[in-house]
């Protein structure tokens, strides 16, 4: 075992809070930090341990339990590059942050991204999760994905294998995601600025952005909003410990007061009792939850 650590930069007993949105949460047992595509690649085919891997990004859109994860987490914070073709086709890792994606095809005068900008998260956790907002979603972008599984094999998906969804996706959980190709169109920098300034502005205005926050705490559902059956329901505002339902927008859950991963996960699920005794409907969590209860 210490020959895999020292040969792969394998971490035991990791912290996980502060690589968390959130800032909660116990140890991964065991943490890798990929430099490079082949470093993965080499790292999962000599990985002798039988144990549950879980790909991280950004740590926007998740909470990791007090008791940590009895697994690996593999981060993928440093597979970030983006590439663009003469064909316009742009290439990026998916550790890189959706932001990042949406600045680079600005800088390169191509249009269609321009909604990543307003997603707080990478690549990999947006296809996974088929992020969208304002008017679009990864979908309608998207070519294909290449993923790897825990044995180092590649494989590459269409956008039709993947059948996205509303913040779904069909793949098979034994995929991670590595890369993905992205169609672009030619369009003009100064509106692709614009729109996305616009953007920008919308979030700030909408969303408790410069907190600690997980994002969208549950989905909407096809005939409804999270935050209003939230709101209607008299959760605003509402505190379990240090966490607290955002007032400036009831379906985000605000790490307030040096919360804990079970304040913020109880918190969630006093909401969505709450709800459904009201309402007749059960919210979905869209953040996700990861580790031992």
């Amino acid at each position: 075992m210490s020959n895999m650590i020292s040969t792969t930069s394998l971490v035991e007993n990791k912290k996980m809070s502060n690589l968390t949105w959130f800032g909660v949460g116990g140890c991964s047992k065991y943490y890798f930090q990929p430099s490079s595509e082949e470093n993965l690649i080499s790292f999962l085919k000599d990985n002798q341990l039988d144990l549950p891997i879980y790909p991280l990004g950004a740590g926007s859109n998740i909470i990791i339990r007090d008791r940590g994860f009895d697994g690996i987490i593999i981060h993928f914070n440093k597979l970030k590059e983006i590439f663009i073709d003469k064909q316009g086709i742009i290439t990026a890792y998916c550790g890189a942050m959706d932001a990042d994606v949406a600045r680079f095809a600005r800088n390169h005068s191509k249009t269609g991204l321009e909604f990543l900008i307003g997603i707080p998260g990478t690549i990999g956790g947006g296809i996974k999760m088929n992020s969208g907002a304002y008017g679009s979603e990864i979908k309608n972008i998207l070519i294909d994905v290449t993923a790897i599984n825990k044995n180092g094999i590649l494989k590459k998906f269409t956008v039709k294998d993947l059948q996205l969804d509303y913040r779904t996706n069909k793949l098979s959980h034994e995929w991670m995601f590595l890369k993905a190709r992205f169609k672009s169109n030619d369009g003009s920098k100064e509106q692709i600025q614009k729109k996305m300034k616009e953007i920008i502005q919308s979030r700030k205005m909408s969303q408790p952005t410069g907190q600690k926050t997980g994002g969208s705490t549950f989905m909407n559902g096809k005939n409804f909003k999270a935050w209003e059956l939230i709101d209607n329901s008299g959760c605003r505002g509402l505190k379990n410990g240090g966490a607290i339902i955002s007032n400036k927008h009831c379906n985000f859950i605000i790490n307030e007061n040096n919360a804990t991963a079970t304040d913020i996960e109880t918190l969630g699920e006093i909401v969505r009792k709450k709800v459904f005794e009201k309402t007749g409907k059960k919210l979905k969590w869209e953040i996700k939850i990861v580790g031992e209860k």
